[in-house]
């Protein structure tokens, strides 16, 4: 699935320089991983210890005509663009990141299909891929590529969504408080699975309830949510959460819960 570049910049709400013609099928945020330079959209990343800005004359060498920038990164790393990029694209956003996030969220748009979010703190990866193994024997499933849940992951992993994908499976993974909305609006989740809920990152949270309340924002219109039952914390956060779609609590302890597991064989 390819979007012309002009659509892009409209989605992004972008400020264009340059008028050569692209058809965008790729997403890159790691100059090492490119593959497909003709169709990929680089988006320069700050971070604390590096600036992806500095990595674009260099994709332009390899064949990248397509660049998401903040201006005062293009200006710093690329000054002579005119002269040395002249079919070069550069879509001026104040933030690459959130650029990134919102073109993911648009995409998914475009998607009727059953969404799976899968979060936790600890499983999220290994559910995926059980699930995967499970429905991808007839149905054509599109999965968030190895552990790609974070801020940067979670759109890359959306963006691989198609025209054959018949149901997607994504995680969600966060660190810190005000994470998960972002993370909520790119995957959209019709299905909601919570895996567990341990001391991962506890130590930017004050209490496992407040770090269980932020995973449940994925579920924000959920149609269905599977849940351990037997963890006090996270059923009394469910029924804080306020949330209105069908609860599957799984249990080891409750015959009458809405799946009851009687037995375990590892």
């Amino acid at each position: 699935m390819k979007y012309s570049i002009v659509k892009i910049a409209t989605l992004i709400g972008a400020r264009r320089i340059g008028e050569a013609d692209a058809q965008i099928g790729w997403l890159l945020t790691d100059s090492r991983s490119l593959c497909f330079p003709e169709e990929t959209l680089f988006f320069a990343l700050r971070s604390s210890r590096n600036d992806g800005h500095k990595y674009i004359s260099d994709l332009y060498r390899r064949g990248v005509r397509c660049f998401v920038v903040e201006a005062r990164g293009m200006q710093e790393f690329c000054p002579d663009r005119d002269r040395e990029m002249p079919d070069a694209n550069f879509l001026v956003v104040p933030s690459p990141l959130a650029a990134l996030q919102r073109l993911a969220e648009r995409h998914r748009d475009e998607f009727d299909i059953p969404i799976v979010g899968i979060t936790g703190s600890n499983g999220k990866t290994m559910v995926k891929e059980w699930l995967y193994q499970i429905l991808s024997a007839d149905r054509v499933v599109t999965r968030s590529p190895k552990s790609y849940n974070s801020q940067i992951g979670v759109p890359l992993s959306v963006w691989l969504l198609n025209e054959q994908t018949q149901v997607g499976l994504f995680e969600a993974g966060i660190s810190q408080p005000g994470e998960m909305d972002a993370l909520h609006d790119i995957i959209q989740p019709t299905i909601g699975v919570l895996t567990s809920l341990g001391a991962a990152h506890q130590e930017n949270f004050r209490s496992l309830e407040e770090k269980c309340m932020e995973k449940l924002l994925l579920f924000h219109g959920a149609k269905v949510i599977a849940y351990n039952s037997d963890d006090d914390v996270v059923s009394r956060c469910i029924r804080r959460s306020g949330y209105k779609g069908e609860k599957i609590g799984w249990s080891r302890e409750n015959v009458s819960a809405p799946l009851y597991i009687d037995d375990i064989s590892l």
